[in-house]
């Protein structure tokens, strides 16, 4: 209740601070780099990562920076892995599902999503935050083929530099909440897996406009996503590695 009549109280503030953060904030390019390849020795690994900003890499200078970069490099050391990405700049569950649902006959293993900063800011409610990402999940097993959904969750935008106060506070507390669904809601089985991202808030580590990662945060980034997709194929590839 106190947070509803806080949001209530400040809307005219938020609308505004809101309205000159999109202004303010410098828009940084995706970062040029293959987005499609195949790379590694052992068993055959389908990937594909999707959703926003921060999935397609801005805040990096190449994609070998990238959240892309790092984590096909984790993963080829037990893999042959075929790698593709579909994310771009203001991607929302809704967007993403659309477009996925324009890739014809693509299958892919496992699904690695950074979704959820652009639902907070477009004020998506948390029920249709839930519906939506459950249903992209299902439609990423069902038409996708996907053995793996790997769910990032929400950065920590209470800390984001970039933010003036009480946006950061207001836009924070959503990401919180998001991420907790996203955890405690739409990761329910062993064909999904979450991954925190609310690892470290040293602004110093983020991109130069406060807002995207910066290529330290996409290199642990990836290394957890790497160690939950080990986790659910766990040395099938090993011994083929080790193969002449």
């Amino acid at each position: 209740m106190g947070h509803q009549f806080a949001t209530i109280a400040l809307g005219p503030v938020l609308l505004a601070q809101g309205l000159a953060a999109r202004r303010r904030i410098p828009r940084l390019p995706e970062p040029p780099g293959a987005r499609e390849g195949r790379i590694g020795r052992g068993d055959k690994l389908r990937l594909l990562v999707t959703g926003d900003s921060a999935a397609a890499g801005v805040g990096a200078a190449h994609q070998d920076e990238a959240l892309l970069g790092p984590l096909i490099r984790e993963l080829a050391r037990d893999f042959e892995l075929h790698y593709r990405l579909e994310a771009t700049t203001g991607a929302t569950t809704a967007s993403t599902l659309e477009a996925l649902g324009r890739l014809a006959d693509f299958r892919c293993d496992v699904v690695v999503t950074s979704l959820g900063v652009n639902d907070v800011t477009s004020g998506t409610r948390r029920s249709v935050w839930r519906r939506r990402q459950r249903a992209l999940v299902d439609f990423l097993h069902a038409s996708l083929g996907a053995k793996l959904v790997v769910l990032s969750g929400l950065p920590p935008m209470h800390g984001f530099p970039a933010l003036p106060q009480p946006l950061r506070w207001y836009l924070g507390r959503r990401a919180t909440q998001f991420d907790s669904d996203l955890d405690n809601h739409v990761c329910d089985g062993p064909d999904t897996a979450y991954v925190n991202l609310r690892f470290t808030q040293d602004a110093g580590l983020m991109a130069a406009d406060g807002f995207h990662p910066g290529p330290e945060i996409y290199v642990e980034w990836a290394r957890r996503v790497a160690a939950a997709i080990r986790n659910s194929f766990p040395h099938d590839a090993g011994t083929t590695r080790e193969q002449p």
